[in-house]
């Protein structure tokens, strides 16, 4: 037979205290999403040349480009930078991302299904 107030869930947690632990979860959680989307991280290329701003939600939100790497017999040096410098910010806006949303979940693999 069963012991406690339900089933197996004795010792002390009952229902109602998990629901609320998991209800200030999910509140932690849309704000650290909240603070995600509003995050801006920055990568550069070519020392400089190249700058990229993205959000914390990879959103592409500025480019510069300094007009010195500008050479129109060498475009394919210019592309080169611009998607290195995205790549940069992207993986850093990641990261953030990733260590914001365990700080939330205390770690807790594959919540979220596994986008954090």
């Amino acid at each position: 037979m069963a012991k406690g107030k339900f089933g197996g869930f004795g010792g002390g947690m009952n229902m109602q205290a998990m629901m609320k632990q998991a209800q200030k979860m999910q509140e932690n959680m849309l704000k650290a999403q909240e603070e995600i989307a509003q995050m801006e991280t920055i990568g550069t290329a070519g020392g400089g040349m190249v700058t990229v701003t993205v959000t914390g939600t990879s959103a592409l939100k500025s480019i510069e480009i300094k007009p010195d790497v500008v050479d129109p017999d060498d475009i394919e040096m210019l592309q080169d930078l611009v998607v290195a410098a995205v790549n940069e910010a992207l993986k850093a806006a990641t990261e953030k991302s990733q260590s914001q949303m365990s700080a939330v979940t205390g770690g807790m693999g594959g919540l979220g299904g596994g986008l954090f």
